[in-house]
């Protein structure tokens, strides 16, 4: 609502950039290039990549002081101390349900392990229902989107996903 306390989007998006501000002045340099060019199918693919990425909304000030408080300082779930509606949230519980976890090689945000560590969370969930796939080559952004998406990840993700259905 109006005059709400956010943090802003553009401040996440400005976060994220400068972590590889070469690479993206060096995209948009290449766009520039492609268009003198006259490589219409490179600038598309540039302007499609881009209009996803600089697409970013506010986040409340609650949900956000709520997350850093809980996951970065507090450890609440990997302390199991993590409650949701007032009731405690326990992953050992977990029994029935497969788990599959992605990561990718060069995520400068989520390092490796960090998914990793659902894993452990989940331990009473049989070995033969666990899955952690670390995808090689891609970064943050590239787990979920773009060509390794598109031919090595969501295929794995399908594959696992069909492995393990829905008991009925």
């Amino acid at each position: 609502g109006f005059m709400r306390r956010v943090y802003p989007g553009f401040l996440q998006l400005s976060g994220f950039m400068s972590m590889n501000l070469d690479r993206h002045l060096n995209a948009h340099r290449e766009l520039f290039a492609s268009l003198v060019r006259g490589d219409g199918d490179s600038a598309e693919a540039h302007r499609t990549f881009y209009d996803e990425y600089l697409s970013v909304m506010d986040l409340t000030a609650e949900f956000y002081l709520m997350t850093v408080s809980e996951v970065f300082q507090k450890f609440s779930l990997a302390k199991g101390e993590a409650t949701h509606r007032g009731r405690p949230v326990r992953p050992d519980k977990i029994t029935k349900t497969a788990l599959m976890t992605v990561e990718g090689e060069l995520d400068d945000i989520s390092g490796i392990g960090q998914t990793q560590a659902a894993h452990e969370l989940c331990k009473n969930i049989p070995p033969e229902k666990q899955l952690d796939y670390i995808q090689k080559g891609v970064g943050h952004y590239g787990v979920f989107n773009g060509s390794r998406w598109r031919t090595e990840i969501s295929p794995r993700i399908k594959d696992f996903i069909r492995t393990f259905p829905v008991a009925s």
